[in-house]
Formats: C-alpha cells, sequence, structure tokens
C-alpha cells in the first residue's frame, strides 16, 4: 500500500491569515496562535499576511481574494461567532463554514477553518488558548499540513 501525507514544513511558505476583528480579545489569541505554529515550523514573519476584516461575515470574500492574488501556498481563516439572542448565530456559521468549504473545494491551494462558534465567550475564550487549545495554531497546523501534502504527486 502506498501512503501519501503531509508534513510540517513551513519553510518558505506564503501563507495569508484572514481574520476578523469582531470579537478583537479572542481573535487577537488566534491570530497568535496562527502566527506561533507558523514560525514555529519554520516560516517567516516576513512571509504572513494579515488581512484582517470587519466581521466573521467578511471573512469569505477576503479569503477569496488571498486565494485569487496567487501569491499564498495557504490562506488560514480565523474569527469568532459567539450566540446571542436571536438566530443569526446559527445562519451566520452555518453559512461561513459552507462557503469556506466551498472555497476550499474549487482552489488550487488548501484554505482553512479557525472559526470559534461558540454558545458562550466562555468557551470562545477556552479555544483561544485555555484549556481547549487554541484554535488558530490548529489551523496552522492543519494549513502546514496539506502545503505540503498539496506538493505531493499523487
Amino acid at each position: 500500500m502506498k501512503s501519501v501525507a503531509g508534513n510540517l514544513d513551513g519553510k518558505g511558505l506564503k501563507v495569508a491569515l484572514v481574520a476578523s476583528r469582531f470579537n478583537s480579545f479572542i481573535n487577537e489569541k488566534l491570530i497568535a496562535g496562527a502566527k506561533e505554529c507558523l514560525v514555529m515550523h519554520g516560516a517567516s514573519e516576513d512571509d504572513i499576511t494579515l488581512i484582517q476584516v470587519p466581521g466573521a461575515f467578511e471573512i469569505p470574500f477576503a479569503a477569496k481574494k488571498a486565494v485569487d492574488a496567487d501569491k499564498f501556498d495557504a490562506v488560514i481563516c480565523l474569527g469568532t461567532i459567539i450566540r446571542g439572542a436571536t438566530s443569526h448565530y446559527e445562519h451566520l456559521a452555518s453559512a461561513i463554514t459552507k462557503t469556506l468549504m466551498d472555497l476550499s473545494m474549487n482552489s488550487k491551494i488548501p484554505v482553512t477553518y479557525g472559526v470559534v462558534a461558540t454558545e458562550t465567550i466562555e468557551q470562545a475564550i477556552e479555544r483561544a488558548g485555555s484549556k481547549a487549545g487554541n484554535r488558530g495554531y490548529d489551523a496552522a497546523m492543519s494549513a502546514l499540513d496539506m502545503v505540503n501534502l498539496n506538493r505531493q504527486k499523487l
């Protein structure tokens, strides 16, 4: 059996981080986690571009713009959606997830998902670097792995 897998070598990679400014106290931790992962695995800070958008709704547009720029090896999407008193949360989380998945499937480069959708602020904080890990770091790890898998011939 032939086995094909990526690896975590970030050397020479150019990566776009698309991040929402809304809920910035959480998203800044996701950005820091993604950057830490990339640099820890050999990427240069000079090769990381942070693209900031107003809110989670705007992430897919900026992610597509980054993909279409044809200058990145991967796009990492970061944001936070916290349930409120209306159904807005479900619509937004579902639409963003589906749109980013579609973009990923139709792109020549990996688009990874580090958007945190939670019931409470406390859960969001947990996923941005406390007891539940850091989803920004996790999304960057996935990006590294997928970039290196993408470079292989199947």
